[in-house]
């Protein structure tokens, strides 16, 4: 890359975020961009990539002089989001084994025939094995089969969609019954 292109880009977005109206003509094409970016990896959320888009843009405009030209303004944002977004999915992963973690407490611990936990090794052995699962399955787990929420409203729950919530509760059940019938063989 030639230093004349990266200095007249560190001064095109200088010029850019020091005029409203050239600022508003890059936001165009840049929120479309971004916004497109993101969609897809939110997983279809609207209200996640619009918010992260937002965000992106806000921290942008903090953090403009930090902007050195090495790449397109476009990718530069990109990155921003692409940070951001990472910041979101581990957050929700630690809101989801947080949640997990009281679900667990939650659990009704008494013992009779009709109480599929009917015993103490039973209970501990299946809290055993959940704990091998990764937490989005767990968390699926428990909250449609111990908890006995409806598919859509362990979605809401987890933040995820519908069909992302069946193809968790597949594979954890899966998994489930790989580790279950690998502890009894062993």
């Amino acid at each position: 890359m030639q230093e004349n292109s990266v200095t007249d880009r560190a001064r095109e977005m200088d010029r850019i975020f020091g005029d409203a109206a050239a600022f508003d003509a890059w936001y165009e094409v840049a929120a479309r961009r971004l916004y497109s970016y993101l969609y897809g990896r939110c997983g279809g959320d609207v209200e996640l990539a619009e918010d992260l888009t937002q965000q992106a843009f806000v921290r942008a405009i903090h953090a403009r002089g930090s902007f050195d030209g090495r790449s397109d303004p476009i990718t530069w944002l990109i990155s921003i989001a692409r940070n951001l977004l990472v910041d979101d999915l581990r957050r929700r992963e630690r809101d989801e084994r947080r949640h997990l973690r009281l679900v667990v407490r939650e659990i009704d611990m008494t013992t009779g025939d009709s109480d599929p936990w009917n015993t103490r090794d039973e209970r501990a052995e299946v809290l055993a094995i959940l704990g091998r699962l990764p937490a989005s399955q767990r968390a699926a787990l428990i909250l449609h089969h111990v908890d006995g929420l409806s598919v859509r409203d362990t979605g809401v729950e987890l933040g995820r969609s519908v069909s992302a919530v069946e193809s968790l509760l597949s594979r954890g059940r899966e998994q489930f019954r790989v580790l279950y019938e690998e502890q009894h063989r062993g």
